[in-house]
């Protein structure tokens, strides 16, 4: 990495105190920028006792799951944000990122069509 792009992450802003939305956007974009596929955030405040958001992304092959679900731990870090937990991390087909107020799945394209979290959340808004 060049050394302009490092000062570019250093200089973001911190979302310690961020809203769930705006870190479920910011997971968002994380995923969308690593080539994550078909990257979903739902709001299930309400319907969830766990989590305000999910966020939903596949990626394409187990060590693409993996280096989407490093990447966002990575970037997130830079600014202020560190997961409560984390599971699957041995399995490759699917992680969990848990932020709280925000929970990351990340599936390769199997697992996201066996576990269908989308249906089961499709009421909810997609923001």
């Amino acid at each position: 990495m060049n050394e302009e792009m490092m000062e570019q992450e250093v200089k973001l802003p911190s979302l310690a105190d961020a809203t769930a939305k705006e870190l479920a956007l910011a997971c968002r974009d994380i995923l969308e920028s690593k080539k994550g596929a078909n990257v979903s955030v739902l709001s299930v405040e309400g319907r969830s006792d766990i989590t305000d958001y999910l966020v939903l992304a596949t990626g394409t092959s187990g060590p693409h799951v993996k280096a989407l679900a490093d990447e966002l731990e990575y970037k997130l870090s830079l600014r202020d944000v560190h997961p409560l937990h984390a599971d699957g991390v041995g399995t490759r087909s699917w992680q969990i990122v848990d932020y709280g107020i925000v929970m990351v799945h990340i599936f390769d394209r199997e697992s996201r069509e066996f576990f269908n979290l989308d249906k089961l959340y499709k009421e909810t808004t997609e923001e």
